[in-house]
This record gives structure tokens, sequence and C-alpha cells, in this order.
């Protein structure tokens, strides 16, 4: 391997590899949202609660990749690779024989502790092996599974149940994880332990455990009102670990589980703040419209799926295309762009109904998905540029974090407008419409953060050719 910026097929595979394990994980985030009528249905369960099978594995998520990232550290890339992609494997296995709602959730909460693992890792390899002078560009490619991942997923979902039994969306995954199992132990190369930071253990115990309380809270409200006491509790523990854990964070002399004094830095709070709204606003996108389809439009569960095809199709065209002008254009002038794109897009979604033209509906959903890939990529990239060095797997690690809880709190929040606030245990036409204001309210918010993020890059000084980083040819020769 040269010191050039060639993307080489030993560096190729190893990406290839990765990806495979980390679209499932993207890819499991929404599956189910198609068919949340469906599990509604089987399971004789309210929306509040089946809601839980897709707000339950995020936060699994959530609460794993910071995890994720000390046990690499500690124990070894490859070995924790090999252990998410078996836990994740283990969760689709037992999700698919689930009695009830609450074994469903459960087993879906096992599913995301391994997709949690996965994530982080597969960003960690893959940048140490491309090195600084191809980091944008492998950056591109593995923001794939990252932004279309979550999009594709109702697609196949309304596939899988409109020709086999809901049990399909999890067995699906049972050959693909095989297969990124055994690819790993092949491809990657053995990393034995290394020393590592005691883990914060205060973090772990406070901050993703109060996202989860407020995450419960906010769903529980749903069905039962902000009055009630289970919700009330929700709050007030959710609140109380957070004041807990800013105290300890910017307190402590170790390395706390997200790094708020990161947060001193305006670049890094815009590129923060950015994709934790994109969760927000992205998921709750991919949970409202196969509900908004099948509830207000009639249409089935595979056609649900497929009419959420322009989605996908617009963020893979807006992928390639930031990944074009990042370097050009800078984050600045592309987010702002990509934002307003998403917002008018979900914007037509507020003042539709079932006589609304599906043409009208189409385009704006083309809009946002193009938003979306406008959005993604650059705002990765300016993690990257608003840190120093020594603090990138930090930063990484936050990104991932707050993206995830974005996306937990978006659900949530949106199942909570479909129920009235608790007026009603379903959804109406009517509290479609004022779900969608959520989507174009998150928009707006990252159209404002965009124009605080860094804009054109700077040109870099040549790099002198220097002897290649064992990792990835060692890995592949």
């Amino acid at each position: 391997m040269s010191g050039t910026a060639r993307l080489d097929r030993a560096l190729l595979t190893l990406i290839g590899v990765m990806v495979l394990g980390g679209m499932m994980s993207y890819l499991d985030a929404t599956i189910v949202n198609v068919g949340i009528s469906t599990l509604t249905a089987e399971f004789e369960a309210t929306l509040a609660t089946i809601e839980w099978v897709t707000t339950g594995y995020l936060l699994a998520v959530a609460l794993a990749i910071p995890l994720a990232g000390w046990a690499t550290v500690r124990f070894g890339a490859k070995r924790m690779w090999l252990l998410g992609l078996t836990v994740f494997l283990a969760g689709s296995t037992l999700s698919a024989f689930a009695w009830n709602a609450e074994s469903l959730i459960a087993f879906r909460i096992l599913q995301g502790l391994g997709g949690g693992m996965v994530d982080p890792i597969m960003m960690t390899v893959v940048a140490g092996a491309a090195g600084p002078a191809r980091i944008a560009r492998v950056m591109g490619l593995i923001s794939i599974p990252i932004t279309l991942g979550p999009v594709v997923g109702p697609i196949v979902g309304g596939l899988i149940l409109d020709n086999l039994t809901w049990q399909w969306m999890f067995l699906v995954n049972i050959p693909f994880a095989l297969a990124a199992i055994v690819l790993a132990v092949v491809v990657l190369p053995a990393d034995p332990p290394g020393g590592a930071a005691p883990l914060d253990w205060i973090g772990v115990f406070t901050l993703s455990p109060g996202f989860a309380a407020l995450v419960f809270a906010l769903s529980r409200a749903g069905a039962e009102g902000f009055g009630s006491t289970s919700v009330v509790i929700g709050l007030v523990v959710g609140l109380g670990l957070f004041a807990v854990y800013i105290v300890h964070a910017l307190r402590t002399t170790g390395t706390p589980l997200l790094d708020l004094r990161l947060f001193r830095s305006k670049g890094f709070s815009a590129s923060v703040t950015t994709m934790f709204l994109i969760g927000g606003g992205l998921f709750s996108l991919l949970f409202l419209l196969p509900l908004y389809y099948q509830e207000v439009r009639g249409e089935s569960v595979l056609a649900s799926g497929l009419l959420l095809a322009p989605l996908g199709l617009g963020t893979l065209v807006g992928m390639p295309v930031a990944g074009n002008l990042a370097d050009k254009l800078g984050a600045r002038r592309l987010v702002p762009v990509g934002a307003l794109l998403i917002g008018l897009g979900a914007l037509v979604f507020t003042s539709s109904d079932a006589g609304t033209s599906q043409l009208l509906l189409t385009g704006a959903q083309l809009a946002a998905g193009f938003g979306l890939g406008l959005v993604g990529a650059p705002t990765m990239g300016s993690v990257y540029r608003t840190v120093p060095g020594d603090a990138v797997a930090g930063a990484t690690g936050a990104v991932f974090i707050l993206n995830q809880i974005g996306a937990s709190l978006g659900i949530a929040v949106v199942a909570l407008i479909l129920q009235g606030g608790g007026a009603h245990t379903a959804p109406t036409p009517a509290t479609f419409g004022d779900a969608f204001w959520w989507p174009v309210a998150a928009a707006a918010v990252v159209f404002a953060a965009g124009l605080l993020l860094p804009g054109k890059p700077e040109a870099a000084p040549a790099e002198p050719v220097s002897e290649p980083a064992p990792s990835s040819e060692g890995a592949l020769s």
C-alpha cells in the first residue's frame, strides 16, 4: 500500500466487511416500523407499548456505544466486533420467537446491545486503516449504512410482511450475520488486548439510564397523560440523573463517558446538535410515514414500505453529491440547504390527507431524502475538524450516542403526538398532521446549527510518502 490517498483493494475489502455488519444494525433500527400496525394487532398491544420495539432497540444501541469504545481498547477490535455480531445474531433469533410484546421488546434490547457494539468499532477500525490522507473519502463510504440503512429498513420490512410472517423481519438477519462473522474472522487482524483508561462507571449508570427514563416518561404520557405517577417519576428520575452526570463530567479528572468540555467548541456543538436532531427527525419520519400510508391512505403493508422508496432514492443521490461538494463548499453551505429540503418535504405532510396527490407526496419525500444526504456526511466530517486529534475518539462516540438518543426521543415524541398527548390510544388523521410538525421543527434547528459549522476546508499541505500502517495491509495480505 502506498502513502497516497488511493483506496486500494485491501482497504476496500476491509470497508466492505465492516459495512456488512454496520448495515445490518442500521437496517434493523427501522425494519419493524412498517410492521407497527401488524405487531400491535398480533400482540393485542397499544401503540405506546409497541413503540418500544423500536425505541428499546435504539436506547440499547446508545447504552452500548460508549462501553464498546472502552472495551475495544481493553480487549481488541476483532474480539469485540465478533462479540457484537454474535449478540446481534442471538437477539435477532430470539426476537423471531417472541410470544408477547414484552418478550419482543426484551429481545430487541439484546439485539440493540449487539448493534451498538458494532457501530463504533466499524468507525474505529476503518478510520485507523485509512489514515489521515484517505479519511474523507472513507467517511463518505461509511456514511452509506448510517444514512441509507434506516431508510431501506421499512422497504425491506414491507416486502417481508407482504409475503411472509412477521417473524421473518428478524430471521432475515441470520444468514447475513453469519456471513459477517465468517468474513470478520478471515479479514480482521488479530488485535491483542491493550491498556485502557478506567471505565466511567458513574457515566454508565447516569447518562444512558437518564435518557431511558425520559423516553419512558414520554411513551407512558401517550397512554396515561402527563399527570400520571409513572410519567412524573420518569421525568424526575431522568432529569435527576442528567444533573448528576453533568456535575460529574465537568469535575472528573478522568475520561468521562461523554466529555461535555468538547462543547466549548462552537463548531463541535453545532455538529453534534445537527446529528442529534437528524437522528430525531429521520427516525421519526421513518416511524410516521409507514403508519400514515396504512392508517390515513389505506395502503397495504407492502405498498407503505415501497412508498418510502423515494426517501431512500433521494438520500442515495444526495450522499455522493455532498461528498463531491463538501471540500469545495464546506458544511456551512451544504447543511442549511439540506435542512431546508428536509423541512419543506415534511411540511407537505402536515396538511396532507387521503386525497392528497401521491405525486406531491413522492416529490416531498425525494426532497427530504436528498436533504438528508446533504446533511449527514458533511456534518460527520465537521466533527473531525472541530476537535483536537487526541479528542477524536471521544467526539466520535459522542456523535453516535446523541444520534441514537435523538432517534429514541424523536420516536417517543411523535408517538405521544399521535395519541393526542394521552387523549386517545390510536392515531387519527388530525394527529398525523400534528406529528409531522416535529421533523419540520427539527429541520429548522438543523438549519440554524448548520450556519455555525466550519466553512470551506483550507487546502492541506502535501503529505510526504510514508510507510503503510500495519493494520489493513497486515490484515489482508
